[in-house]
């Protein structure tokens, strides 16, 4: 759950991409190879289906071209001052694009190239969108201590 729990908006969605995640598991269970980890076997299922989750529910696609500027935000490492649950939600609150480009590449490690094959963008869209994620969840983590301190 904690998989999909990263890459959905809320509870119901995520629930949702787990159950689809299962259903893909037992239905290829005969293509499991012994030498391999069941564990990490199963998470590259849940990625892929919420990948599928994502191609299949996008509503409008636009094709970004890079633009090479980007604003400039001052650094401060308020990471991590962040509790887990913290960082989460506010990855959460990224628009679904820039949400799931930022967690195939930041998390799972997935290249550019490799993210652009799998949601049918192109590789700067896909550079684009991380870039975004990070400047929204720089303003966010912002907004988040200017809120903590105000209590």
């Amino acid at each position: 759950m904690g998989i999909s729990l990263s890459y959905a908006k809320d509870r119901d969605l995520a629930q949702e991409i787990v159950n689809d995640s299962f259903l893909k598991f037992f239905s290829s269970i005969q293509n499991f190879n012994e030498f391999q980890s069941l564990r990490s076997w199963l998470r590259r299922i849940t990625v892929n289906t919420a990948i599928d989750f994502y191609r299949k529910n996008k509503r409008v696609r636009e094709q970004l071209e890079i633009n090479e500027q980007t604003e400039v935000f001052h650094e401060f490492n308020a990471i991590s001052d962040l509790a887990y649950e913290d960082l989460i939600a506010l990855i959460r609150k990224l628009p679904d694009d820039q949400m799931l480009v930022f967690n195939l590449y930041e998390i799972e490690g997935y290249s550019h190239k490799e993210i652009a094959g799998q949601l049918e963008i192109t590789e700067s869209s896909s550079r684009v969108y991380l870039t975004r994620a990070k400047a929204k969840l720089r303003q966010l983590v912002h907004f988040h201590f200017k809120e903590y301190a105000g209590r």
